[in-house]
């Protein structure tokens, strides 16, 4: 009972776009994008007027980065943020899911 208990929970995340999920994407294209340009996670934070530490919770997905964080690492970064419509998860993103 348990594991369709999670399973479904679990499903419904990826149904509803649960916002976790996207923060996680957009972290890592940031550090996609931070690494395409050859920058240290130092040298995009110096860029950006933000501190390291900031970069680091902005590519691991954490929820406590403000938008404005994210505005001023994407700035540096010759970025803008976009809102599109969502797609489902790729199979990476569900990798371990039902295990």
């Amino acid at each position: 009972m348990f594991l369709i208990r999670y399973i479904h929970l679990n499903l419904s995340r990826i149904k509803n776009m649960d916002h976790s999920l996207i923060v996680e994407r957009l972290g890592a294209q940031v550090r996609t994008r931070r690494l395409n340009r050859g920058l240290t996670q130092q040298a995009l934070a110096t860029l950006a007027g933000i501190t390291r530490q900031k970069i680091i919770a902005m590519e691991k997905g954490s929820l406590s980065v403000a938008i404005g964080a994210y505005a001023r690492a994407l700035a540096a970064l010759g970025c803008e943020l976009q809102v599109i419509a969502a797609v489902m998860p790729t199979l990476d993103e569900i990798e371990g899911m039902f295990e």
